[in-house]
């Protein structure tokens, strides 16, 4: 259970401070002075990753991730049992930190606001444009494969990265979302994509809903590619 614990928390820090760089602070602000550009809601999302790998991963390994968990359970790492219980309360802590974002959104001086997604939700909800749908799935596989891939690489017990894993994977993150925010606003982690396409839909806005499904099977796709490679690429033999 502590580790069920320290999923939920680490997935709450990583969608409240990510979702919520990109509404409070994102593109989308005009002329109130506060934008921080793509770049800085990229490092949003990639600094929660470092502080959260350096807080919860000796507890549960901080996988703060279903697409990660997921690479982790075919690499043969944990058990499906484990993994299914990460994926709970992953989604469990988005859904929670959405529900914070949203609350900020409508009960504060924060009229206008706008979100950087498409400027559709004020939720930070991941969503593609009418006819991007293959460049939108691609891309979520592509950009999970590669993250995943270097979680695996980083955290593996002989090859790995040891103390600098945390730091490698958050500046991957970093890496991703700057590519990969015009196109979906970043993914790859579905639990960060559920916890937003909620309330984008409670607020009248049910298109992230609708397109959840690409956000859940693209980036699970990509993490079972990552872990056969990886499982290939770690193996002793040539």
């Amino acid at each position: 259970m502590k580790k069920y614990l320290a999923e939920m928390i680490g997935t709450f820090v990583l969608t409240l401070m990510g979702c919520g760089a990109a509404v409070f602070a994102g593109i989308g602000l005009g002329t109130t002075g506060y934008g921080i550009s793509t770049l800085g809601v990229a490092f949003a999302f990639g600094l929660s990753v470092i502080a959260m790998a350096y807080t919860i991963g000796n507890i549960s390994g901080c996988h703060i991730n279903p697409a990660i968990t997921f690479g982790v359970w075919a690499s043969g790492r944990m058990s499906g049992k484990e993994a299914g219980g990460y994926m709970v309360f992953q989604t469990i802590g988005a859904i929670i930190a959405s529900a914070v974002i949203y609350f900020l959104v409508h009960s504060g001086n924060v009229a206008g606001i706008e979100a950087i997604f498409n400027d559709t939700t004020t939720t930070g909800a991941n969503s593609f444009l009418p006819g991007n749908l293959v460049p939108a799935f691609v891309a979520e596989f592509i950009f999970t494969f590669i993250f995943v891939l270097v979680v695996l690489g980083t955290t593996d017990i002989k090859k790995g990265a040891g103390a600098f894993a945390g730091l490698a994977i958050g500046l991957t993150l970093v890496l991703v979302h700057i590519a990969c925010i015009p196109i979906t606003g970043t993914s790859v982690n579905p639990a960060r994509s559920i916890g937003p396409a909620i309330f984008a839909c409670i607020e009248g806005n049910c298109t992230p809903l609708s397109q959840l499904w690409l956000f859940i099977v693209a980036p699970l796709c990509g993490a079972l590619l990552s872990a056969a490679l990886w499982k290939g690429l770690a193996s002793d033999k040539n």
